[in-house]
């Protein structure tokens, strides 16, 4: 396992998001001194990833070790696939600009934000995903997919393809927990979230305190041009997990609807049609990371406890 320089100067894309909070709280807890870049950072780097020659004079005449893109505009769940448009975007044209600011403040070491649905949407079965045996980025079964698998593919190849960085990927499962999880209380309280029968299909998962410790560990010891799974070790489904947030924080049990049912958001219907199992097994193997919660179930008792 490589150890790289400790107390790094880290700029955040993404630092005031659900999941940049959870991930300035851990870099500052172990001793790196994190700067936040953000469109409407205050106390940070005010800048739009969007906007490279703005990003170029924010960074102007500052030094960072490593740069980590965090950077979303999804403000609630995707479930057309036109939700998806901005964020596919912010994946191509604002990888790019972010390497690019990299570069130029001197930093060595690049650390994204990826996803597990970048393997593809659809049903896996019992065969385990790994980093090393699947491609990452196939094509999409359909025009839409294809524009946010397009997307995912591209922001990986900028970041471990990046000259001069050394490129990490940190492809995530679905989050829950602090921050996350909250929104989907209300609606669950109203009973306005139905949920598609799972029939065996599961979801990777992973607790948002967990994902920020895994960021840490890749600035830290991640070997550059290298992707890591980080999910949990107990797959769900996607509504076992909704009755997992019910049944911990005392509400109603969500709708079951047909999957057909779901055809109109077809976003979130490409979601909850898939199935998949993914291995962090290189993560906690050369990371030295592991989940403080191995199942949603755990993470979610603990957060309602904690209200």
């Amino acid at each position: 396992m490589t150890t790289h320089q400790k107390n790094q100067s880290i700029l955040l894309a993404g630092a005031s998001g659900v999941f940049g909070v959870h991930v300035a709280r851990a870099l500052t807890e172990a001793g790196h001194k994190v700067t936040g870049l953000g469109r409407g950072q205050v106390n940070g780097v005010r800048a739009d990833l969007m906007d490279r020659d703005g990003l170029l004079r924010a960074v102007d005449g500052q030094h960072f070790d490593t740069v980590i893109h965090a950077a979303t505009v999804l403000r609630k769940p995707p479930m057309r696939h036109r939700d998806m448009y901005a964020t596919d975007a912010l994946r191509i044209e604002g990888t790019a600009h972010l390497v690019e600011a990299a570069r130029a403040t001197g930093a060595t070491r690049f650390v994204a934000e990826s996803i597990v649905f970048g393997y593809g949407y659809g049903d896996f079965g019992d065969h385990v995903v790994t980093e090393d045996d699947d491609p990452y980025g196939p094509r999409g079964t359909s025009p839409e997919l294809e524009k946010h698998l397009k997307g995912m593919r591209t922001k990986e190849q900028l970041t471990l393809g990046a000259e001069g960085l050394a490129g990490i990927a940190l492809r995530f499962g679905l989050f829950y927990g602090p921050g996350g999880t909250d929104a989907l209380l209300p609606m669950l309280r109203k009973r306005q979230l139905p949920a598609p029968a799972d029939r065996g299909r599961v979801l990777p998962w992973v607790e948002l305190t967990d994902a920020a410790r895994a960021v840490v560990a890749a600035v830290e010891r991640g070997r550059a041009g290298q992707a890591y799974n980080v999910v949990d070790r107990t797959p769900l489904g996607f509504r076992a997990h909704l009755l997992c947030v019910a049944e911990e924080f005392g509400l109603p049990k969500p709708m079951t609807v047909p999957l057909w049912l779901t055809a109109p958001m077809p976003y979130a219907h490409a979601m909850f049609g898939s199935s998949m199992r993914v291995s962090a097994a290189k993560a906690e193997r050369e990371l030295g990371w592991t989940p403080v919660y191995p199942a949603a179930r755990d993470g979610l008792t603990a957060f309602a406890a904690a209200r």
